[in-house]
């Protein structure tokens, strides 16, 4: 005899008969209630962006952090829960941190997604020695940019534990309307620049309020000068330009 759909909801590691996991498909729907995040690869970096929804004039725009560092060379943007962003981010830097001291050389950007995606998995009940991180999928998902010897590169992570790799993502609430307006303007040879501008002019066709140097917040990973958040000066300067 079959359990209900609503029993197979609260097995956070049991499979439905229809070979689904419905708490890893609720963490992947969480994501599209968070805000909108963009990521355009170039062959000169990566630019990464997202909104901030700043949701009272009293609280204070600069505190709502959507964009992290996790090495010199290596960066990354969410959706979804932030607390749960930041254990990620945390084992990333780490990794990143090992693997430089171990081997004298910056780990690769496909190996700081890789380990991301392994501690994705470790929901659940802990077995044996191996302890489960979390009772529960992490509710985020990840845009992480970096540069290494294949150049600059853009991955996109999600609750399942999947990543794939990207010339241009979008992710969040506004993540459908973004990523048809990524595939038309998008092409091979964008510089910098239009990347900086072709993201915000995404953010600012799926932001409900006007875009501004406040509400939003962009970041680029490059080989000359790794990763980088804008700050507001610049941002004025491209929202001008835009």
């Amino acid at each position: 005899m079959f359990l209900t759909r609503s029993e197979y909801d609260r097995g956070v590691n049991t499979f439905s008969p229809e070979g689904r996991l419905f708490q890893v498909e609720y963490a992947i729907e969480a994501i599209k209630l968070g805000s909108t995040t963009v990521g355009v690869r170039t062959p000169a970096g990566v630019v990464l962006g997202v909104e901030k929804r700043v949701q009272s004039p009293l609280l204070e725009s600069a505190s709502i952090e959507k964009i992290m560092e996790i090495d010199a060379h290596l960066g990354c943007a969410m959706s979804g829960l932030t607390a749960d962003a930041r254990t990620m981010v945390d084992h990333a830097r780490v990794t990143a941190q090992n693997h430089a001291f171990t081997y004298d050389e910056r780990i690769r950007v496909e190996s700081a997604t890789q380990a991301v995606c392994d501690l994705a998995l470790r929901f659940g009940e802990s077995v044996h020695d191996e302890e489960a991180m979390m009772s529960r999928p992490f509710g985020v998902a990840l845009l992480i940019a970096g540069v290494d010897e294949q150049g600059p590169q853009l991955f996109h992570t999600d609750p399942s534990g999947t990543f794939m790799r990207y010339e241009a993502k979008a992710i969040g609430s506004g993540s459908e309307a973004a990523q048809s307006e990524l595939q038309d303007k998008w092409h091979k040879q964008m510089t910098l620049r239009e990347a900086h501008i072709l993201t915000l002019r995404v953010l600012k066709q799926v932001m409900e309020e006007k875009l501004d140097q406040h509400n939003v917040q962009l970041a680029q990973v490059t080989p000359e000068k790794g990763f980088e958040i804008l700050d507001e000066v610049r941002l004025k300067e491209l929202v001008d330009d835009m």
